[in-house]
């Protein structure tokens, strides 16, 4: 890693340097999919694919109520309109059911969340885009490495399923950097030709603009990071799948928690380790565990449409029964690629001593 870094030093190549170019073509083969554009973090990444397909203010967006701020953040940001839908129950993604429910003319796109680790139902959400004639663009923030399973047993890179797929390498990510980095996925030469302009203010080449465009580029250290920690993506993701069993076989029978459901049809990266609390006090469990020392996050305990910024007279206290009871109940345990055993099972032990 570290003569990664000082080889982009060296260079002065701190911009768009070989490494950006290298990394994003290493992804592509790596997953599979034609066009990998990084950007700088991965909330550009869900904007620029909103640009670049075109939609206007007005146009509505739907995508899931569970999930980060970012993915609704960027939709009222351009202008669109946010509409939120609940969640499955058992994998926390948007539910395929809800999605068709809130259609309106004015409907342009969908943005699943593949939330935690594993894909949305994506085959379902694209024969309803495909009906609708609605762009899909995934945020795989949280999933980069799952792969979703079609009916007919085809298997598909999360990200990849849409016309447009974003994630995020923020450094708490599956693969994630030093600092802040994203990228955007498509399988369309031309859709990815407009993205690549897009990210680097609209040219298509140097002072001749096409576009509105932003700034968002990867940083060539950043890149470098990447392209080292790339080669180890798939040890990753065992190690953390290989956590999430232990977790697992300790837990799933306990009758205060229930332990993350893995859909059928996607494999499961565990980017967190997710728990649903019954019948327990989910402060004081969080307070038990840090006088241990022991870290523990809530994904999220407030509803988009609870939120402040997100006030909509459309929706109320009561319309997201899912999502609502989620906020109330969800707790995520430590989950990395280094967990030793003796690690892990000091934190199983800390939470059955509460509980029981």
């Amino acid at each position: 890693m570290t003569k990664a870094i000082q080889n982009v030093i060296d260079t002065t190549a701190f911009i768009n340097g070989p490494d950006v170019k290298a990394f994003g073509t290493e992804l592509e083969q790596h997953l599979g999919i034609p066009h990998v554009i990084p950007c700088a973090n991965g909330t550009d990444a869900l904007q620029i694919a909103m640009m670049a397909l075109n939609l206007k203010p007005g146009d509505e967006v739907i995508t899931a109520n569970f999930t980060y701020v970012a993915t609704a953040e960027v939709i009222a940001l351009l202008g669109l309109k946010p509409v939120l839908v609940d969640v499955d129950p058992n994998t926390f993604c948007i539910d395929p059911v809800a999605i068709e429910k809130a259609i309106t003319p004015n409907t342009k796109a969908i943005v699943p969340v593949h939330l935690f680790g594993q894909c949305a139902d994506m085959e379902p959400i694209m024969e309803i885009a495909n009906r609708h004639n609605l762009f899909v663009i995934e945020d795989t923030a949280q999933a980069i490495g799952a792969n979703y399973t079609y009916a007919n047993g085809k298997k598909m890179p999360a990200g990849g399923i849409g016309h447009v797929g974003t994630t995020s390498f923020f450094p708490s990510k599956n693969l994630g950097c030093y600092g802040d980095g994203g990228a955007i996925f498509t399988a369309n030469e031309d859709l990815a030709k407009r993205i690549r302009m897009i990210c680097n203010h609209g040219q298509s080449v140097q002072y001749v603009h096409d576009d509105i465009g932003v700034n968002s580029r990867l940083d060539s250290i950043q890149a470098a990071i990447l392209r080292v920690k790339l080669k180890k993506l798939d040890a990753y993701s065992s190690a953390r799948v290989a956590a999430a069993n232990a977790y697992d076989a300790a837990f799933a029978n306990h009758p205060k928690l229930v332990i993350p459901k893995r859909a059928a049809n996607s494999t499961h990266v565990f980017h967190q380790y997710t728990l649903q609390l019954k019948d327990a006090d989910r402060t004081a469990l969080r307070e038990f565990l840090a006088t241990k020392e022991i870290p523990s996050m809530v994904y999220y305990p407030i509803p988009l449409h609870m939120q402040k910024a997100y006030t909509d007279p459309r929706y109320k206290e009561g319309d997201f029964p899912i999502t609502e009871q989620l906020c109330k109940t969800v707790f995520s345990l430590p989950i990395h690629t280094e967990m030793e055993a003796e690690m892990q099972q000091y934190i199983i032990n800390t939470v059955l001593e509460f509980l029981n």
